[in-house]
């Protein structure tokens, strides 16, 4: 019943009060799903016919910036997940 009072959409009882968000219905994250990957699909057959200029040699890999942002990504959270985490955690009883 506590669901219901904060407009959990999958509660049996809602209250009539509830707003229900637009992607609160699984159907409308599915279409930005799908949009997303139509989106993406499109961009790398489009990098087939763009001429590029690089100034590295690497830099005219296929996809290379796809991956290079890829891998950028996941570094940046692995070095703020097991460096900077340490660095700022601080003890369970640090403000009492």
């Amino acid at each position: 019943m506590q669901n219901a009072e904060y407009g959990n959409p999958k509660s049996e009882v809602q209250n009539p009060k509830s707003k229900v968000y637009l992607f609160d219905k699984p159907k409308n994250v599915k279409r930005l799903l799908r949009c997303f990957y139509a989106s993406l699909l499109v961009l790398l057959i489009i990098e087939f016919f763009v001429h590029k200029h690089p100034y590295f040699p690497w830099e005219g890999w296929l996809e290379f910036y796809a991956v290079y942002g890829f891998v950028a990504c996941v570094v940046l959270v692995v070095a703020a997940k097991y460096i900077l985490r340490p660095l700022m955690k601080r003890r369970e009883d640090y403000y009492d």
